[in-house]
């Protein structure tokens, strides 16, 4: 199920629920969370269904559970699909049919547009799938409004715009691995230089959306200066990584700190929002 990257969903999407003009029951908050991370987690166990041969070839997934037998494909597909309905089905129970819905799409967009469409198709599959790491912060908005205004939007932004920088930063000194499993990873199919570019342009990009939530009035001061210096000292490591030769040491730079980065700049939302 992924529990690493279904915290940080997870994590999101209760910022989004907080910091929505609606208040919601602590139990059914809490309920409605464990449907979406029961979402996020089918989602991963159906992507590592769909993947099993490729996680086979890969470093960094040959250990999980279907690549070492520890769990069969078809284990996983039944896992993964009953989940999936049991996510759904219990968020419209203990929410609405809006956040519902919107855990339905994020689930059907990772799984069928990502992994199995998507993500051998083209370098930018990231750029495009992306978007269902991002759904989060609306779910949780949705969830304790029952509407989606633009104030998730813009934080739906923020984690789209910040997805390919990560993703490519991972995916530099991961090259060997995309290689091996024969996925269209940008640094595989326009090289390192263009990867290099990429990552920058999409730091600077993420700098710009970062401060619209300030600049639509919808946070503050503290976000304000919070955002400008966790994304100065970004686009400054991408900068490095453009201009450097040692790829690998500012990648897995990047990728760290993109982690934290995201994580920082939602803990920031999350106190400016209810200040």
């Amino acid at each position: 199920m992924k529990p690493r990257v279904m915290s940080l969903v997870i994590f999101t999407c209760v910022v989004g629920l907080i910091v929505a003009p609606n208040q919601v029951d602590f139990i059914t908050a809490s309920l409605s969370l464990i449907a979406v991370a029961f979402g996020a987690g089918a989602a991963g166990a159906l992507n590592m269904w769909y993947e099993s041969d490729l996680d086979a070839l890969m470093k960094r997934t040959c250990l999980r559970p279907i690549p070492t037998g520890k769990l069969s494909r078809n284990q996983a597909l039944v896992f993964g699909l009953a989940t999936s309905f049991f996510s759904v089905i219990a968020l419209y129970f203990f929410s609405n049919f809006l956040s519902a819905l919107m855990l339905a799409i994020t689930i059907v967009f990772y799984v069928v547009i990502y992994t199995m469409w998507l993500k051998k198709l083209t370098p930018q599959n990231i750029v495009i799938g992306g978007a269902a790491g991002a759904f989060p912060p609306i779910i949780g908005w949705t969830i304790a409004t029952g509407n989606i205004t633009l104030e998730p939007i813009l934080y739906f932004l923020i984690i789209f715009f910040w997805t390919p920088s990560h993703f490519w930063a991972l995916s530099l000194y991961k090259t060997d691995d995309y290689n091996n499993a024969n996925i269209p990873m940008l640094p595989v199919v326009a090289g390192i230089k263009t990867t290099k570019i990429n990552i920058f342009v999409y730091g600077l990009i993420l700098f710009v959306i970062s401060l619209s939530p300030f600049i639509f009035g919808y946070l503050g001061l503290i976000y304000l200066l919070t955002s400008l210096i966790l994304g100065t000292y970004y686009v400054y490591l991408c900068y490095k990584l453009l201009r450097s030769i040692d790829d690998n040491k500012f990648s897995k730079k990047i990728f760290i700190y993109s982690i934290l980065y995201l994580f920082l700049i939602f803990i920031t939302i999350l106190i400016d929002g209810v200040i």
